[in-house]
Protein backbone atom coordinates (compact mmCIF):
# COMPACT_ATOMS: atom_id res chain seq x y z
CA UNK A 1 0.00 0.00 0.00
CA UNK A 2 2.86 2.42 0.82
CA UNK A 3 4.65 1.60 -2.41
CA UNK A 4 1.28 2.23 -4.61
CA UNK A 5 0.92 5.52 -2.70
CA UNK A 6 4.21 6.62 -3.14
CA UNK A 7 4.14 5.76 -6.67
CA UNK A 8 0.64 7.90 -7.01
CA UNK A 9 2.28 10.68 -5.19
CA UNK A 10 4.82 10.91 -7.65
CA UNK A 11 2.55 10.67 -10.79
CA UNK A 12 0.69 13.56 -9.29
CA UNK A 13 3.90 15.41 -8.92
CA UNK A 14 5.25 14.73 -11.91
CA UNK A 15 2.15 15.36 -14.01
CA UNK A 16 1.72 19.08 -11.91
CA UNK A 17 5.59 19.60 -13.13
CA UNK A 18 4.73 18.93 -16.58
CA UNK A 19 1.70 21.00 -16.68
CA UNK A 20 3.36 24.07 -15.10
CA UNK A 21 6.07 24.01 -18.06
CA UNK A 22 4.25 23.62 -20.28
CA UNK A 23 2.17 26.46 -19.22
CA UNK A 24 4.99 28.59 -18.86
CA UNK A 25 6.75 27.49 -22.50
CA UNK A 26 2.73 28.44 -23.88
CA UNK A 27 2.72 31.37 -21.87
CA UNK A 28 5.72 32.93 -21.03
CA UNK A 29 6.45 32.68 -24.73
CA UNK A 30 3.58 34.65 -25.54
CA UNK A 31 4.39 37.46 -23.72
CA UNK A 32 8.14 37.30 -24.49
CA UNK A 33 6.65 37.02 -28.64
CA UNK A 34 4.66 40.34 -27.02
CA UNK A 35 7.49 42.34 -25.77
CA UNK A 36 9.63 41.63 -29.17
CA UNK A 37 6.92 42.48 -31.71
CA UNK A 38 6.52 45.55 -30.14
CA UNK A 39 9.74 46.76 -31.58
CA UNK A 40 9.93 47.38 -35.29
CA UNK A 41 12.70 48.16 -38.12
CA UNK A 42 12.18 50.64 -40.80
CA UNK A 43 14.90 50.79 -43.19
CA UNK A 44 14.70 54.09 -45.18
CA UNK A 45 15.33 54.46 -49.46
CA UNK A 46 18.35 51.40 -49.78
CA UNK A 47 17.47 52.37 -53.73
CA UNK A 48 20.15 52.43 -56.55
CA UNK A 49 19.88 55.88 -57.61
CA UNK A 50 20.60 57.07 -53.75
CA UNK A 51 23.72 54.73 -53.91
CA UNK A 52 27.27 55.37 -55.43
CA UNK A 53 27.48 51.81 -56.04
CA UNK A 54 24.79 51.76 -58.59
CA UNK A 55 26.44 55.08 -59.65
CA UNK A 56 22.51 56.32 -59.04
CA UNK A 57 21.51 59.73 -60.14
CA UNK A 58 21.34 61.04 -56.41
CA UNK A 59 24.19 59.16 -55.03
CA UNK A 60 25.37 60.14 -51.81
CA UNK A 61 28.33 59.51 -50.12
CA UNK A 62 29.29 56.78 -48.88
CA UNK A 63 26.87 54.47 -50.23
CA UNK A 64 29.53 51.69 -51.47
CA UNK A 65 29.15 48.09 -51.59
CA UNK A 66 30.22 47.87 -48.15
CA UNK A 67 27.69 49.90 -46.49
CA UNK A 68 25.16 48.13 -48.58
CA UNK A 69 26.39 44.97 -47.18
CA UNK A 70 25.89 46.00 -43.40
CA UNK A 71 22.70 47.48 -43.99
CA UNK A 72 21.38 43.89 -45.31
CA UNK A 73 23.42 42.42 -42.47
CA UNK A 74 22.13 44.59 -40.01
CA UNK A 75 18.89 44.17 -41.33
CA UNK A 76 19.08 40.18 -41.25
CA UNK A 77 20.18 40.54 -37.93
CA UNK A 78 17.27 42.39 -36.31
CA UNK A 79 14.93 40.23 -38.26
CA UNK A 80 16.33 36.55 -36.39
CA UNK A 81 15.47 38.97 -33.50
CA UNK A 82 12.12 38.35 -34.36
CA UNK A 83 11.58 42.26 -35.09
CA UNK A 84 9.21 42.93 -38.22
CA UNK A 85 11.03 44.61 -40.73
CA UNK A 86 9.58 47.65 -43.15
CA UNK A 87 11.25 49.84 -45.81
CA UNK A 88 10.12 53.00 -47.56
CA UNK A 89 11.13 53.14 -51.19
CA UNK A 90 10.92 56.51 -52.90
CA UNK A 91 8.32 55.86 -56.10
CA UNK A 92 7.93 58.86 -58.04
CA UNK A 93 6.24 59.34 -61.14
CA UNK A 94 8.41 60.92 -64.19
CA UNK A 95 7.11 64.33 -64.03
CA UNK A 96 7.67 64.59 -60.20
CA UNK A 97 7.31 67.95 -58.92
CA UNK A 98 10.79 67.60 -57.06
CA UNK A 99 12.64 67.23 -59.93
CA UNK A 100 14.41 70.12 -61.73
CA UNK A 101 13.37 68.91 -65.56
CA UNK A 102 9.80 70.12 -64.13
CA UNK A 103 10.94 73.64 -64.31
CA UNK A 104 11.83 75.75 -66.32
CA UNK A 105 15.02 77.42 -66.38
CA UNK A 106 15.90 75.76 -63.08
CA UNK A 107 19.17 73.73 -62.53
CA UNK A 108 19.56 70.97 -60.47
CA UNK A 109 20.00 71.87 -56.88
CA UNK A 110 18.00 74.87 -56.83
CA UNK A 111 16.16 76.11 -54.03
CA UNK A 112 12.37 77.43 -54.95
CA UNK A 113 9.04 78.48 -52.83
CA UNK A 114 6.80 75.44 -53.52
CA UNK A 115 3.49 75.18 -51.20
CA UNK A 116 4.91 77.64 -48.70
CA UNK A 117 8.03 75.31 -48.22
CA UNK A 118 11.41 75.38 -49.35
CA UNK A 119 11.95 73.06 -52.70
CA UNK A 120 15.30 71.83 -53.86
CA UNK A 121 15.08 70.83 -57.47
CA UNK A 122 16.57 67.47 -57.84
CA UNK A 123 17.80 65.32 -60.69
CA UNK A 124 14.98 63.00 -61.50
CA UNK A 125 15.27 59.84 -59.22
CA UNK A 126 13.69 56.88 -58.40
CA UNK A 127 10.88 57.10 -61.16
CA UNK A 128 8.81 54.42 -60.77
CA UNK A 129 9.41 50.57 -62.43
CA UNK A 130 13.00 51.85 -63.37
CA UNK A 131 15.84 50.26 -62.31
CA UNK A 132 17.03 53.03 -59.89
CA UNK A 133 13.77 52.72 -58.14
CA UNK A 134 14.75 49.11 -56.55
CA UNK A 135 15.93 48.77 -53.08
CA UNK A 136 18.82 46.93 -52.87
CA UNK A 137 18.87 44.11 -49.98
CA UNK A 138 17.11 41.24 -50.27
CA UNK A 139 13.19 42.40 -50.38
CA UNK A 140 12.29 38.75 -48.40
CA UNK A 141 13.40 40.60 -45.28
CA UNK A 142 10.41 43.12 -45.19
CA UNK A 143 6.85 42.79 -43.53
CA UNK A 144 5.70 45.94 -46.19
CA UNK A 145 7.67 48.52 -48.41
CA UNK A 146 5.87 51.45 -48.06
CA UNK A 147 5.84 53.81 -51.47
CA UNK A 148 6.59 57.27 -51.15
CA UNK A 149 6.24 60.20 -53.22
CA UNK A 150 3.69 58.75 -55.70
CA UNK A 151 1.81 62.36 -55.85
CA UNK A 152 3.11 64.29 -58.77
CA UNK A 153 2.41 67.87 -56.64
CA UNK A 154 4.66 66.93 -53.79
CA UNK A 155 7.35 65.82 -52.60
CA UNK A 156 8.06 62.97 -49.42
CA UNK A 157 10.96 62.73 -47.45
CA UNK A 158 9.16 61.10 -44.80
CA UNK A 159 7.47 57.59 -44.69
CA UNK A 160 4.35 58.68 -42.92
CA UNK A 161 3.19 61.49 -45.23
CA UNK A 162 4.11 64.04 -48.28
CA UNK A 163 4.05 67.43 -47.70
CA UNK A 164 0.57 68.04 -48.76
CA UNK A 165 -0.19 65.84 -45.57
CA UNK A 166 -1.27 62.62 -47.48
CA UNK A 167 -0.50 59.73 -44.62
CA UNK A 168 0.76 56.72 -46.60
CA UNK A 169 0.21 53.02 -45.36
CA UNK A 170 3.12 53.33 -42.99
CA UNK A 171 1.13 53.79 -39.28
CA UNK A 172 -1.67 51.86 -39.85
CA UNK A 173 0.90 49.11 -40.37
CA UNK A 174 2.66 49.46 -37.22
CA UNK A 175 -0.62 49.56 -35.46
CA UNK A 176 -1.89 46.57 -37.12
CA UNK A 177 1.25 44.81 -36.25
CA UNK A 178 1.23 46.48 -32.93
CA UNK A 179 4.40 48.48 -32.54
CA UNK A 180 5.41 50.71 -30.31
CA UNK A 181 8.65 51.50 -30.40
CA UNK A 182 11.22 51.56 -33.75
CA UNK A 183 14.36 51.03 -35.34
CA UNK A 184 15.11 53.68 -38.03
CA UNK A 185 18.44 53.73 -40.49
CA UNK A 186 19.17 54.35 -44.54
CA UNK A 187 19.30 56.89 -47.05
CA UNK A 188 19.65 60.15 -46.36
CA UNK A 189 20.44 61.07 -42.72
CA UNK A 190 19.73 64.64 -43.65
CA UNK A 191 16.34 64.10 -45.19
CA UNK A 192 14.48 60.89 -45.74
CA UNK A 193 15.72 59.46 -42.03
CA UNK A 194 15.20 62.76 -40.25
CA UNK A 195 11.49 63.24 -41.63
CA UNK A 196 10.83 59.77 -41.38
CA UNK A 197 12.16 59.60 -37.39
CA UNK A 198 10.94 63.03 -36.68
CA UNK A 199 7.08 61.74 -37.72
CA UNK A 200 7.70 58.46 -36.01
CA UNK A 201 7.90 60.88 -32.50
CA UNK A 202 5.57 63.08 -33.64
CA UNK A 203 2.90 59.66 -33.94
CA UNK A 204 4.04 58.90 -30.68
CA UNK A 205 6.90 56.03 -31.81
CA UNK A 206 9.40 55.97 -29.36
CA UNK A 207 12.36 55.58 -31.83
CA UNK A 208 16.01 54.88 -31.67
CA UNK A 209 18.36 55.52 -35.06
CA UNK A 210 21.35 53.78 -36.02
CA UNK A 211 23.68 56.23 -36.77
CA UNK A 212 26.46 54.31 -38.68
CA UNK A 213 23.57 52.54 -40.94
CA UNK A 214 23.22 55.65 -42.47
CA UNK A 215 24.33 57.87 -44.79
CA UNK A 216 23.75 61.58 -45.41
CA UNK A 217 23.76 63.84 -48.11
CA UNK A 218 26.44 66.44 -46.29
CA UNK A 219 28.02 66.26 -43.09
CA UNK A 220 26.88 69.67 -41.34
CA UNK A 221 23.15 68.89 -42.48
CA UNK A 222 23.58 65.56 -41.28
CA UNK A 223 24.79 66.61 -37.92
CA UNK A 224 22.34 68.77 -37.81
CA UNK A 225 19.53 66.52 -38.65
CA UNK A 226 21.14 64.15 -35.57
CA UNK A 227 20.78 66.64 -33.10
CA UNK A 228 17.19 67.32 -34.08
CA UNK A 229 15.87 63.96 -33.97
CA UNK A 230 18.16 63.74 -30.50
CA UNK A 231 16.11 66.56 -28.92
CA UNK A 232 12.82 65.42 -30.47
CA UNK A 233 13.67 62.16 -28.27
CA UNK A 234 15.01 59.81 -30.55
CA UNK A 235 17.97 57.54 -29.02
CA UNK A 236 21.20 57.66 -30.84
CA UNK A 237 22.94 54.24 -31.02
CA UNK A 238 26.31 54.49 -32.93
CA UNK A 239 25.72 50.44 -34.38
CA UNK A 240 23.09 47.70 -33.64
CA UNK A 241 23.21 46.50 -30.10
CA UNK A 242 20.19 44.28 -29.17
CA UNK A 243 20.83 44.73 -25.47
CA UNK A 244 19.86 48.60 -25.76
CA UNK A 245 17.65 48.68 -28.52
CA UNK A 246 15.06 45.99 -26.13
CA UNK A 247 16.11 48.03 -23.16
CA UNK A 248 15.31 51.77 -24.77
Amino acid sequence: MTSKRCFMENSVVKTLMIGILFLTLVFGGTVMAKETAKIGVIVVDIQGDFTKLKNGSLAVEGTDEAYIKAVEEGTKRLKEAGFPIFATQDWHPANHISFFTSHKRKKVFDVIKLHRKEQVLWPPHCVQKSLGAEILIDNKLFKAIVKKGTDPRYDSYSGFKDDGGKRTEMDTLLKKNKIERLVIYGIATDYCVRATALDAVASGYKVILIKNLCRGVAPDTSQKAIEEMKAKGAVILDDIDLKKIKGN
